[in-house]
């Protein structure tokens, strides 16, 4: 079995919300910057998922505009980068198609044909994102257009979207015969209470209905064959999908925090959380992570082993993103690289793993639905006149590059796993300073679980670094004596050399002001930056002080 691959992926939803459209390429930035491509080349990826999408592409029926696609799929070849081409990202197709309408399938095909034609040296499709969790949200959950609140909604659009991608890449390989199917799916596992066994075991077989659909394995006999029919789906459909057999080259698995859900009648427990039901139970639905019911076999791990003797297929993970402080982002990304390790010891076919959202995403805590601007950095933070790169990028280009990846934030698992049974252990940060703030500093990094050391003060800082094996040291510089100054000031001197300051107004609350602090510290960030806003949840801004010049930084955790 060849090398395990870091692969890469931009967030790229185009999705209907009522009236209005959500375009993730326009709100991240990336569709009006070229040189996004010459970073992605940087991180040493030579795979990447890319949008080839229709909607843009062919705004009226008959006229389209294939500029972008163009010079982004040629730049993408002269830097010998393979596209995995996707058509349709969460997305309805153009506002003029309806993807309701009997011949959605055929116009999604035709489009699919013309895209073969024009780049035949691409081999890798991923016609349709997600299609059943397309269809729960815009289907059942009616997020997204067409906004359908029941499950027979749900059920029509996931096998429209099957018969769109099975024609799709007919046309495809009369064009391309060499072209694979990249399918690509969210098959997190629903747990529940006893009370609500039952209904978790139905959810538990429902996400496999898309694929299984592909695979020609929806026939009479079925668990959903009847569910189908009578939810309205023509038996000619599932009839051509069982003798097409249009069965992925290789399974996506796209994974999140939120993937694995948990069922609880409780609600009472879960104060904020939507309560839902399915008309004979009341429940909440969480994401199993916060659940405090012990989990046998949740995780990434055990999802690729289901997909795997399920189906017997090549399994990437394609998406692995954690829109979080910028050490639980690590986190998550180290813990799929060995859990997609892992499986494979355990002889599952897995052959990549895909870092999601390089240049990040806006308002994905939300579905979309909310206009919040809340912008998860990815690989690079694009709130800087130009992207930065994030830890992330480093872990990346270390992988790519077959190189283990380490960071002090590594000796520790994130909040959703157990913690490490020593934490004494972990490699520290020191602290010198005392007060309030470093009271606030030590209480976020305990949230981080970033172990905190107390400095001895009057020693040398290089001494106390080797000392305690220390990766940074940090100072917090107080008020003098019957002195309130409008300003706090926080530095930070790395073990491998280099520092970083923050003036932040004393104003500000002051967990939000130590959390950016953090997130920059665990970058790896030097210079001096004064912070001008800080919102929770890491939403932050800040003038980034390079010389005499100041950059207005607009940066959300």
């Amino acid at each position: 079995m060849s090398a395990l691959e870091i692969w890469g992926g931009v967030e790229c939803s185009i999705v209907r919300i009522g009236d209005g459209t959500r375009n993730q390429l326009a709100e991240t930035g990336h569709l009006d910057r070229p040189t996004d491509l010459d970073l992605i080349a940087g991180l040493g990826l030579r795979t990447i998922r890319y949008p080839v999408l229709w909607e843009m592409v062919e705004t009226a029926p008959g006229r389209r505009d294939w500029s972008w696609p163009d010079s982004r799929l040629t730049r993408l070849r002269e830097l010998g980068i393979d596209p995995i081409a996707g058509l349709l990202h969460h997305g309805s197709g153009p506002a003029w198609a309806d993807w309701l309408h009997p011949d959605f399938p055929d116009l999604f095909a035709d489009y699919a044909a013309l895209v073969a034609r024009r780049y035949p040296w691409i081999e890798l499709f991923t016609p349709i994102n997600e299609p059943f969790t397309t269809a729960r949200i815009s289907g059942m959950y009616a997020q997204w257009q067409p906004h359908g609140s029941d499950e027979p909604t749900c059920l029509r659009l996931t096998v429209r979207q099957c018969l769109a991608i099975t024609r799709a890449m007919a046309a495809i390989r009369r064009v391309t015969p060499a072209a694979r199917l990249v399918q690509t799916e969210d098959f997190g596992r629903v747990f529940a209470t006893p009370l609500l066994s039952a209904q978790a075991d139905y959810e538990n077989e429902r996400r496999w209905l898309a694929t299984d659909l592909l695979c020609g394995r929806v026939t009479p006999g079925h668990l959903f064959w009847d569910r189908l029919l009578g939810a309205g789906v023509d038996e000619a459909a599932l009839t051509e999908l069982a003798h097409a057999s249009c069965a992925p080259d290789m399974i996506g698995i796209d994974y999140y925090l939120t993937s694995d859900r948990f069922l609880d009648e409780a609600a009472e427990l879960y104060p904020g959380e939507q309560v839902g039901g399915n008309g004979r139970e009341r429940y909440v639905d969480i994401a199993a992570a916060r659940s405090a019911v012990p989990l046998g076999n949740f995780g990434l791990y055990w999802r690729l082993q289901e997909v795997w003797h399920r189906y017997g297929l090549p399994i990437a993970v394609t998406e692995l993103h954690n829109g979080s402080t910028r050490d639980e982002q690590l986190r998550w990304l180290a813990e799929g690289w060995r859990a997609a390790q892992a499986a494979r010891a355990a002889g599952v076919d897995v052959r990549a793993v895909a870092a999601w959202s390089l240049f990040g995403a806006v308002d994905s805590n939300s579905m979309l639905v909310r206009q919040d601007g809340y912008y998860e950095p990815g690989a690079f933070d694009t709130r800087f006149p130009a992207p930065r790169k994030t830890v992330v990028a480093d872990a990346i280009r270390s992988l790519s590059t077959g190189v283990p990846f380490d960071h002090p934030v590594l000796d520790r698992p994130g909040w959703w796993g157990a913690d490490h049974p020593d934490p004494a252990h972990a490699r520290p940060l020191l602290l010198s300073g005392f007060g309030h703030l470093a009271s606030t500093l030590e209480e976020c990094c305990s949230r981080r679980r970033l172990r905190v050391v107390a400095a001895e003060s009057n020693a040398d800082a290089q001494f106390l670094l080797n000392k305690h094996r220390a990766w940074a040291l940090i100072t917090i510089n107080p008020s003098q004596p019957g002195q309130r100054s409008p300003w706090l000031h926080l530095t930070s001197q790395f073990a491998s050399g280099g520092r970083l300051s923050m003036q932040a107004p004393a104003s500000f609350d002051w967990h939000n002001i130590t959390n950016a602090f953090l997130d920059l510290l665990v970058d790896g960030r030097q210079g001096s930056v004064r912070l001008t806003q800080a919102d929770h949840a890491n939403q932050y801004e800040m003038v980034d002080l390079v010389g005499d010049e100041h950059f207005e930084m607009r940066a959300a955790g």
